[in-house]
């Protein structure tokens, strides 16, 4: 990790995941399931942990938006993607609300915690 990834890490208060991330820990997902499937299992982790509010799900667009309401509290964007039958990726977008500018990496740490939760429920697959 350059020290230019280390301060976009540690002092800022966003963090997303992405195909071609410098940071193998928060790259796309990819799942041997259905957009639908995906979209079920991520609303029912969601539920199942008391952390989070649903605030609005788009099976059109395949986007969840989410409030971490318990501890500290963040804004949270899944995107699911079906990239071909049963092969779907699933990103996460979080923005961490506090009074500083920076979070100190929570944002990254919730990205990797959400992935973990979801590796459990949905078969991976490697990226290629």
């Amino acid at each position: 990790m350059s020290f230019r990834q280390f301060i976009a890490t540690y002092f800022n208060n966003h963090a997303e995941s992405k195909d071609q991330h410098w940071n193998v820990k928060l790259q796309s997902r990819y799942y041997k399931t259905n957009k639908e499937r995906a979209m079920t299992a991520i609303e029912h982790m969601l539920q199942k942990n008391g952390d989070f509010e649903i605030n609005a799900i788009s099976n059109e667009h395949g986007e969840i938006s989410v409030n971490k309401t318990k501890g500290k509290k963040a804004f949270i964007v899944a995107t699911v993607v079906m990239v071909r039958p049963f092969r779907t990726a699933v990103d996460f977008s979080v923005t961490s609300e506090s009074i500083f500018p920076f979070d100190f990496g929570y944002s990254t740490k919730l990205i990797q915690t959400l992935y973990t939760h979801l590796d459990s429920e949905l078969p991976v697959l490697d990226k290629h």
